[in-house]
C-alpha cells in the first residue's frame, strides 16, 4: 500500500433558605495498594510533590530559541508555535548536545507537517544550532558554547494549495469524492486527505466487509498550478459474519457472561459500529479496567471472522467518603461501599449513609438516610437489567418533616442503543408532619418510565436529546385512594462550530398529580416542589410551592418548568455559562400559572477527563419573604 505525497521539484518527507452557599467534595477510595503515593494533582497543580517525582535530565543542555514563522497569519502562527516542542518546551533544559540536535530534528518535521495540515506544501523550514546549519552537522555534535546555545527556526509557509484532480480506483470506485471532503479548488489540506482515506475504509467495513483495507493514497503535488491531485484506492474484500467469540482476560468474572452481554453472536453480520458499542456495552458495568475486541486478520474456513473479546479486571471492591458544608444547614457526611462483582456476573452491591445538618440542628433533628442498592445486568437477556433497593431516610426540609422506608425492585430493559423502558413495584411507608398535621401513609405503586436518550456526551453534551416520560400509579393503603402522578422532560443540545465552544442547551420538565381525594391524601414525599440546583436554581431547596393562609408549604399536584443556558467556552478548558430557570407549581391538577419565579445567574465550567467541574451562582428574580438571597451550587457534570 502506498500513503504519501509526491513533489516533483522538491524532495521531502510527509511527515449552589436564606443566604446559602454551598460547597462539597467527594473522594472515592479504592483498596490501597502497597505503594504509597504522596503527590497529587488538580487544575493542573501538584501538591504534596516528593523530590523523586521529578525526573532529573541527564547531561542538562539549556538553549535559546528563536522562531520566524514567516507569516501575518495568526492561525498558521499558532500552529506552527503550538507544533514546535523546542517553543513548548523553552525553558527546560535537553539532555545533551545531541539530544538538543534531535529535538531541532524533530521540530523541523513537525512544523512540515503542520504546514501540510495547512495546505502549504510549499513550505521551507530552516534550522540552525549553534549558528550552524542541521544538515551540516556532524552525527555527535558538540557544542563549544557552555552557555544556552541558540537555536533558530525559519519557516517560508509557502502558498496555500487546493484540490486538482480527484481520482477513486478499485472498490472505492464509483464513490463521489465530495462526501470525503475531496472538493476541487478547495484547500488541500494533508488532514482532509488522510481523514478520507480512513472514512473509505470504515464505509466499506459498515458493508460487512471486516478486510476492507486502502491500496493506495497518493497525494500529488504541482507547484506550478499549486494543486494537489489526489488518488485513493480500496480493496473491499468479501463479505463475512462474525464467527467464534472467544473471551481471554477473566478471572473472578464468568467468560460466557461477558460473550453473551456483549450481544456479540457467531453469525450476525459483522458490524464495526455493533463492536464499538459492545466494548462501551462491557465498560459501563465497571468490572473492567480495560476492554479490546480484537478480529482475526484473516476468514476461517467457513468464512465468518474470528474475534476476541480481550478484558481486564478492575478493583471490585470500592467505598468513598464525601462532605458538603453550608453556613445554613450545617455539615453533611455521605459514605458508601461497593462491590462490582458480587456473584461473578458483575453484580453489584452498594451500601451507603449519610448525615447532614449537623451543628445546624440539634442531633434529633438532622437529616439522616441509609440504602442497600443491587443491580444484576442481564437478568432476563443481555439487553435487561434487574434493579432492587431498601432506603430509609429521616428529612426536616422547611416543608415537612418524614420518616420513610422504601422496597423497589424492578427491571429495565434496552429496546435499542437509544431507548430504555423500565417498570417495577414500591412499597414505601412514611410517617410525616407537614402543614397538614401529623399523618401515616403506607403506599404500593407501580412505577414505569420510558427514556430516549440520543446524546452525544452523558456528562457534557453539545448535541442530540433526552426526553423522559414516566406513570407511577399509586394505592394508598390506610385510606384506601388511589392516585397516579404523570411526568415527563425533555432536554436538547445544540452546538454552534464546527469547534464546538458555544452551546445552546435547554430543558421544559412538567408533572402532574390525578387522584386522591385532598391534597393532604397524597403523602408529602410525592407531592411537587421545586427550587434548588435541580429545577429553578436561586431559590432554597423546595421553596417554590404553594403557601396556605399561615404561609407554610403545602406542595402541589402539579408543576411545570424550563432552564435555558448558553455554555460558552473560553478556552479548551474554561467556560461561562449564563442561565435563567423558570418555574411554577400549582394545587390543581393542571397548572394555573398565578403564581411563576424565575432565578438567573451565572456559571463556571472547568473541564477535566471525568467530566466539567460546576459552579454556579444565581439570585431569585421574584423573591419570597425571607427568603433565599442567593443560591452557589456545585457539582460534577453540566446542570441537566
Amino acid at each position: 500500500m502506498r500513503d504519501k505525497v509526491n513533489r516533483p521539484e522538491k524532495s521531502f518527507a510527509f511527515l449552589k433558605a436564606g443566604t446559602a452557599l454551598a460547597v462539597a467534595a467527594a473522594l472515592a477510595v479504592a483498596p490501597l495498594s502497597a505503594s504509597p503515593a504522596f503527590a497529587f494533582e488538580i487544575f493542573g497543580m501538584k501538591f504534596f510533590e516528593d523530590e523523586e517525582d521529578t525526573v532529573s535530565v541527564i547531561d542538562p543542555v539549556n538553549y535559546t530559541l528563536t522562531l520566524n514563522p514567516g507569516t501575518d497569519d495568526d492561525d498558521l502562527k499558532e500552529a506552527i508555535e503550538n507544533t514546535a516542542l523546542l517553543k513548548q518546551d523553552e525553558g527546560k533544559p535537553v539532555s545533551g548536545d545531541l539530544g538538543l540536535v534531535i529535538k531541532a530534528r524533530d521540530d523541523r518535521d513537525r512544523i512540515l507537517a503542520a504546514l501540510y495540515e495547512q495546505a502549504r506544501y510549499g513550505g521551507v523550514v530552516k534550522v540552525t544550532v549553534d549558528g550552524q546549519d542541521l544538515d551540516q552537522l556532524p552525527p555527535n555534535p558538540e557544542f563549544p558554547n557552555r552557555g544556552a546555545i541558540p537555536v533558530t527556526i525559519t519557516v517560508e509557509p509557502g502558498p496555500v494549495f487546493t484540490f486538482g484532480e480527484i481520482a477513486f480506483s478499485g472498490d472505492a470506485e464509483g464513490r463521489n469524492p465530495a462526501d470525503y471532503g475531496l472538493v476541487a479548488g478547495a484547500r488541500a489540506d494533508s488532514t482532509i486527505i488522510l481523514k478520507a482515506g480512513e472514512k473509505m475504509v470504515v464505509d466499506l467495513k459498515a458493508e460487512g466487509r471486516p478486510l476492507a483495507k486502502l491500496t493506495e493514497r497518493n497525494a500529488t503535488a504541482d507547484h506550478k498550478t499549486q494543486t494537489v491531485d489526489v488518488v485513493i484506492a480500496a480493496e473491499g474484500g468479501p463479505v463475512a459474519p462474525v464467527g467464534d467469540v472467544g473471551v481471554t482476560g477473566t478471572k473472578t468474572v464468568d467468560a460466557g457472561f461477558v460473550q453473551r452481554y456483549s450481544r456479540i453472536n457467531a453469525g450476525q453480520p459483522y458490524s464495526p459500529e455493533a463492536l464499538n458499542k459492545a466494548a462501551e456495552r462491557l465498560r459501563t458495568l465497571g468490572v473492567f479496567s480495560s476492554v479490546t475486541i480484537r478480529e482475526a486478520d484473516k476468514l476461517a474456513p467457513d468464512g465468518s471472522l474470528p474475534m476476541t473479546i480481550e478484558v481486564s479486571e478492575g478493583k471490585h471492591r470500592y467505598f468513598g467518603v464525601g462532605a458538603q458544608v453550608s453556613n445554613t444547614d450545617g455539615l453533611g457526611l455521605q459514605g458508601y461501599w461497593g462491590h462490582r462483582n458480587l456473584f461473578g456476573q458483575a453484580e453489584s452491591l452498594r451500601i451507603e449513609g449519610s448525615v447532614s445538618r449537623i451543628g445546624e440542628s440539634a442531633l434529633g433533628d438532622m437529616d439522616y438516610s441509609t440504602a442497600i442498592l443491587f443491580s444484576k445486568p442481564g437478568a432476563f437477556g443481555p439487553a435487561s437489567t434487574f434493579n432492587a433497593s431498601l432506603k430509609a431516610s429521616i428529612v426536616d426540609p422547611d416543608a415537612y418533616k418524614a420518616f420513610t422506608t422504601t422496597a423497589a425492585a424492578g427491571v429495565s430493559v434496552e429496546l435499542s442503543d437509544q431507548d430504555t423502558v423500565s417498570a417495577g413495584g414500591e412499597v414505601m411507608w412514611s410517617d410525616v408532619e407537614d402543614a397538614f398535621g401529623k399523618n401515616k401513609y403506607l403506599t404500593a405503586a407501580i412505577p414505569i418510565e420510558y427514556v430516549r436518550d440520543t446524546r452525544d456526551d452523558k456528562l457534557n453534551p453539545t448535541e442530540g436529546y433526552r426526553a423522559m416520560i414516566n406513570a407511577k400509579p399509586t394505592y394508598e393503603i390506610k385510606r384506601g385512594t388511589f392516585f397516579s402522578s404523570f411526568e415527563g422532560a425533555i432536554t436538547g443540545y445544540q452546538a454552534l462550530g464546527e469547534e464546538k465552544r458555544f452551546v445552546l442547551a435547554g430543558k421544559v420538565a412538567a408533572g402532574t398529580i390525578i387522584g386522591g381525594n385532598e391534597l393532604s391524601d397524597i403523602p408529602a414525599t410525592r407531592r411537587f416542589f421545586l427550587g434548588g440546583g435541580g429545577t429553578v436554581r436561586g431559590y432554597g431547596y423546595q421553596e417554590i410551592s404553594p403557601r396556605n393562609g399561615k404561609g407554610k408549604i403545602l406542595g402541589g399536584r402539579s408543576y411545570v418548568a424550563a432552564t435555558a443556558e448558553a455554555r460558552i467556552g473560553v478556552t479548551e478548558t474554561i467556560g461561562i455559562v449564563p442561565f435563567i430557570d423558570v418555574g411554577t407549581v400549582s394545587t390543581d391538577e393542571v397548572p394555573d400559572f398565578k403564581d411563576i419565579r424565575a432565578g438567573a445567574g451565572i456559571g463556571l465550567r472547568y473541564a477535566t477527563p471525568f467530566g466539567p467541574l460546576r459552579l454556579d451562582v444565581a439570585v431569585p428574580l421574584k423573591k419570597y419573604d425571607g427568603g433565599t438571597s442567593f443560591g452557589v451550587y456545585a457539582g460534577i457534570g453540566q446542570s441537566f
